[in-house]
């Protein structure tokens, strides 16, 4: 019985197959020797308040800055006007993974940008 050789493409194959698995391998290992304990950290930022029909949107942006990821989070939109709350919206971001962006939107009835000021702030979060 004649054993078969491996032609050129064959090996080229080979060794490119070997260096990604073993390059994926390797980022595996130095992402988790490296992984901090830092609690989510969650920033938001508000975008340009849109109007959209008969009501305004107000685009929100929740960065994950800490190692851990967030799960179930709840934030809260408020246009203030003369020190009092005018109106209140809330949304929730199913997952937010660490070091990861997420964004979203509230609706309100009144026109954000006749307001003194819009705040908004993180309600609270579960760990998975």
């Amino acid at each position: 019985m004649k054993k078969l050789e491996k032609n050129w493409l064959e090996w080229i194959v080979f060794v490119i197959s070997l260096i990604l698995v073993l390059f994926t391998l390797g980022y595996i290992v130095y992402d988790g020797a490296t992984l901090g304990e830092t609690p989510p950290n969650i920033e938001l930022q508000l975008d340009r308040p849109q109007p959209q029909g008969d009501r305004f949107i107000v685009p929100v942006t929740a960065t994950n800055r800490g190692d851990e990821t967030a799960e179930t989070v709840q934030i809260e939109v408020t246009l203030n006007n003369d020190g009092k709350e005018a109106e209140t919206a809330e949304f929730e971001i199913a997952f937010l993974p660490r070091h990861s962006t997420r964004r979203g939107w509230v609706t309100f009835q009144t026109d954000p940008r006749t307001v003194e000021q819009i705040e908004a702030r993180v309600l609270g979060f579960e760990k998975p």
